[in-house]
């Protein structure tokens, strides 16, 4: 296809339950909207059948792409990979599970076409706008991770995890080149490097809804996701943050903290 205007990046593991279904309701969304958009599936080195799915799906969509990670590297290695290999004027990114409909997209594309260089989707501006809410335990430990996020790395946002993010190519390019956490934490490292950087990020309520099958951990996850933080702000002091003089066609080196990744490869 041309250049399309938008991307819009599903990671995905072990999503074989849902993800035809998914892709059939983005689909749909696109094809309503009369967007020129592109999707890329991020697999994560899944046990199950969701790389076939996708594939399958691609030949029904063949503005669908398949991308293949080497093994399973996390959601945050997931996301980069695509939002990298995104051709999009916009590019954003969506959980498997839309608890975010994909139809709020429209909402995140209009903050970037105000002039945003982020568009973020929150869960917690107007809290009417949830359609299914979170567990009472699962609420507090999200607020607790939010006041974290304000305390350790300073981020003036009321939901810095919602997995529903939209950027401008170039922001996009810029922000994920530099993200080193590979996992759950990289959420807040990722608007982290986009204040760091002088972009500006406009938060936008969104509907939203609960999802029980959700994979997260609130003890081993939580505790990964505040030495994640903790990270982030060891790498912006070691200067891993700033311009990189080794990145090269997806290929990024920090001499900091010594990490370095390819773009895995994309399929049709």
């Amino acid at each position: 296809m041309d250049e399309p205007q938008y991307s819009i990046v599903i990671p995905a593991f072990d999503e074989q339950a849902r993800i035809g279904a998914t892709l059939d309701r983005v689909m749909d969304c696109v094809k309503a909207r009369h967007w020129v958009a592109e999707v890329l599936v991020v697999n994560d080195g899944s046990r199950d059948r969701t790389a076939a799915i996708v594939s399958a799906a691609a030949r029904q969509y063949p503005n669908l792409r398949l991308i293949e990670n080497p093994g399973n590297r996390g959601k945050g290695y997931s996301v980069r990979s695509g939002m990298l290999q995104a051709r999009g004027a916009v590019v954003m990114f969506t959980d498997a599970d839309l608890s975010a409909p994909i139809e709020e997209a429209e909402l995140l594309f209009a903050a970037i076409a105000d002039g945003a260089d982020v568009a973020i989707g929150s869960r917690w501006l107007d809290r009417s706008r949830q359609t299914l809410r979170q567990p009472i335990y699962r609420r507090f430990f999200g607020r607790c991770f939010n006041w974290l996020t304000r305390l350790i790395m300073h981020l003036p946002l009321a939901d810095t995890q919602c997995g529903f993010k939209a950027f401008r190519r170039e922001a996009a390019r810029t922000i994920f080149a530099r993200q080193r956490i590979e996992r759950w934490g990289f959420d807040p490292e990722i608007l982290y490097i986009a204040l760091r950087l002088g972009m500006r990020i406009d938060e936008v309520p969104v509907t939203w809804g609960h999802d029980e099958r959700s994979r997260i951990s609130y003890l081993k996850d939580g505790l990964k996701m505040l030495e994640d933080l903790l990270k982030v702000r060891v790498y912006s002091l070691a200067g891993c943050y700033r311009a990189d003089p080794y990145q090269d066609a997806g290929l990024s080196q920090c001499g900091a903290c010594h990490k370095k990744s390819a773009a895995p490869v994309a399929k049709a």
